[in-house]
């Protein structure tokens, strides 16, 4: 039976030493660690290898549960899966212990919680892109392609698409699609 640690950050320029600390300090023999966001569970091969590797009798730690999954979903299915191989999950933070009733409620509704955090974080997004858009303040990316370059170079050089796209370095599909909207 042996305790693993599980540390999360979403940006490369973000820091896992407290989190490191934290599972240290509650026994984590080993620690895996990633910066990769959490809304999904792709990618993150470090995860998995935990998941892989825990046997029944283990223990699952993190700091906080939205180290492990930003949404109910994805944390409904680590859980289910760590339970079906007999797999405890422990939170140092919040009072999460997967082997007992009442951290199992616990647990529930902090992921509740944490989707519904998530969902009204991206409310407000979108909320503040929308007015940006009608006061004329945002208007999207800048385009990334030339758009009187590429023309210049088929009305001027003679150039095909394919020769456009490979000057310019852009999909040769972009070169067709600035092409016929002009």
């Amino acid at each position: 039976m042996a305790t693993y640690g599980y540390a999360r950050v979403s940006t490369a320029d973000q820091d896992l030493t407290i989190q490191r600390e934290a599972l240290r300090a509650a026994g984590c023999e080993v620690i895996r660690e990633e910066k990769i966001s959490g809304t999904s569970r792709q990618g993150r091969k470090e995860l998995e290898t935990l998941l892989e590797f825990v046997r029944p009798g283990d223990t699952l730690v993190v700091t906080r549960l939205d180290r492990l999954a930003r949404s109910m979903d994805d944390l409904s299915n680590i859980v289910r899966e760590l339970q079906a191989k007999g797999v405890a999950l422990k939170a140092t933070e919040q009072p999460v212990d997967t082997s007992t009733a009442a951290g199992k409620a616990f647990f529930q509704m902090l992921g509740v919680f944490a989707e519904f955090e998530t969902n009204l974080r991206k409310e407000r997004q979108m909320e503040g892109i929308a007015k940006a858009k009608a006061a004329g303040v945002y208007k999207g990316r800048k385009p990334s392609i030339d758009v009187t370059e590429v023309k210049r170079l088929r009305d001027q050089e003679g150039m095909g698409a394919t020769e456009i796209a490979k000057q310019l370095g852009i999909a040769r599909t972009s070169v067709y699609r600035v092409l016929q909207e002009g």
